[in-house]
């Protein structure tokens, strides 16, 4: 004769709190992102990197403020310019680590089970990354600003030109952040999407380098619209009319380059994980 049946009550319950949606869940990748940038909530190993070029450019800041001190003009729009070569370092790490880990460890079904969206995704770590950016420039800056100020200097001046080297840092934040995030999302290995940015962006330089060296009028004011890296000082000089390059009327032209261009691959991000197999 079978033993009788028991029901064993072991405490599971449903959960009655708070559905927070998809909206805190986007915040909360957004947050997630731009700590894992820095290598907030994760071992000393990886915070080494991100904060030995938060270092590094704050060396830069701190050379700008000294000069300053001694009454050498330095403008705060150059910062972003003279550490382009730290900012792409820092992307070619840590773009494949914001989404190149996700694709090769295909955790992807997790964040795109609800209530999360696959354009959530893209757009909170093209967000985070951006912001990553923008802050490991601003930091530094508002240190030259805080040695002018203590310095006795015009501060409306230096308030100025604070905000203007702040407008400078989005411009390459933004461009920068938009291009290496795409090109990342397509190598599900981090060495060959860090090698990836790192072509892109560096080897287009002496291609344009050559074109402003040789050609004359239009070629030389057209061509550092073929490099990325060209590109944010293109826009400053139209902007603020600051900086060394020549462009001629073709601001606005540089203007608009500098829209679209973070634009479309944001367009093709989107594109990108709306295709991606889980």
């Amino acid at each position: 004769m079978p033993a009788e049946s028991v029901i064993h009550d072991i405490g599971y319950q449903r959960y009655t709190g708070p559905r927070l949606g998809r909206a805190y869940a986007t915040r909360s990748l957004f947050v997630h992102g731009l700590r894992a940038a820095f290598g907030l909530g994760r071992s000393a190993k990886a915070k080494i990197f991100p904060w030995t070029v938060a270092g590094l450019i704050g060396v830069i800041a701190l050379i700008f403020a000294v000069a300053a001190a001694q009454g050498e003009e330095v403008s705060y729009q150059d910062l972003p310019q003279v550490a382009s070569v730290l900012i792409l370092v820092f992307l070619a790490v840590v773009a494949p680590e914001l989404v190149s880990r996700d694709l090769r460890n295909k955790t992807l079904p997790l964040y795109f089970s609800r209530p999360i969206h696959r354009r959530d995704y893209a757009l909170a770590k093209l967000a985070s990354l951006t912001c990553a950016v923008w802050l490991i420039l601003a930091g530094p800056l508002t240190l030259i600003f805080a040695a002018g100020a203590f310095g006795g200097g015009d501060v409306w001046t230096d308030v100025r030109g604070l905000l203007s080297g702040y407008a400078v840092a989005a411009f390459y934040a933004v461009i920068f952040s938009a291009l290496a995030l795409l090109i990342a999302s397509i190598a599900s290995r981090r060495a060959i999407a860090a090698g990836a940015i790192a072509a892109v962006f560096l080897v287009t330089l002496p291609v344009v380098g050559v074109l402003m060296e040789v050609g004359e009028g239009t070629v030389e004011q057209l061509a550092p619209l073929g490099s990325p890296v060209m590109l944010p000082e293109g826009i400053r000089t139209w902007v603020f009319h600051t900086g060394e390059l020549e462009i001629g009327g073709f601001g606005p032209l540089y203007g608009a380059v500098g829209v679209l261009l973070p634009l479309a691959c944001a367009l093709l991000l989107l594109l990108r994980y709306r295709k991606v197999s889980l």
